[in-house]
């Protein structure tokens, strides 16, 4: 296993449990195509919970190995609706679901501006001006209120996936 630095992230300021999550339109990905979307619309045409997972731009060793760990333990089968949000283009992301046949959709946010309005960024390495979100999941209900949340207080910084599933409502 290679070493790595960890970096302490702090605290997020993120919507826990009981808080209404915030709306937003970016283009979702998947598969076949893309189109803008908003959150609320994705959330209404889900029946069952709707996860929200930031990640780092798609391809990169932390979101590579979030997204396989999902599939390995079928989340797509187990909740309403599996939606990440990164930094990263749709053509990013297309290629990224090219790659590693997931099932999951992204939401494009190459400015990062989602994950600041979800208190879930950080800057990339001191750059200025350069952010990425860190590993957050978020369980939403389908009127966006929080029902659960995990958010990373570390880079690299993944979850106990077993309790991560129990926080999230998907034992």
């Amino acid at each position: 296993m290679p070493e790595f630095d960890v970096v302490e992230l702090g605290p997020a300021d993120h919507p826990g449990p009981g808080a209404e999550a915030p709306d937003f339109t970016r283009p979702l990905v998947t598969d076949e195509f893309w189109e803008d979307r908003t959150l609320s619309r994705l959330v209404n045409e889900t029946d069952g919970s709707t996860i929200l997972v930031f990640t780092p731009m798609t391809g990169s060793f932390l979101a590579t190995y979030v997204w396989d760990e999902l599939a390995e333990r079928n989340w797509d089968d187990r909740a309403g609706r599996i939606v990440g949000v990164t930094a990263t283009t749709p053509y990013g992301i297309k290629r990224f679901l090219d790659d590693t046949e997931h099932p999951f959709a992204f939401f494009a946010d190459p400015s990062n501006r989602v994950a600041a309005s979800y208190g879930v960024d950080h800057d990339l390495d001191g750059m200025t001006g350069i952010s990425e979100p860190r590993v957050a999941f978020f369980a939403l209900d389908d009127d966006r209120t929080v029902a659960g949340a995990w958010v990373a207080t570390d880079w690299p910084d993944f979850p106990d996936y077993d309790a991560l599933e129990a926080e999230l409502g998907l034992e």
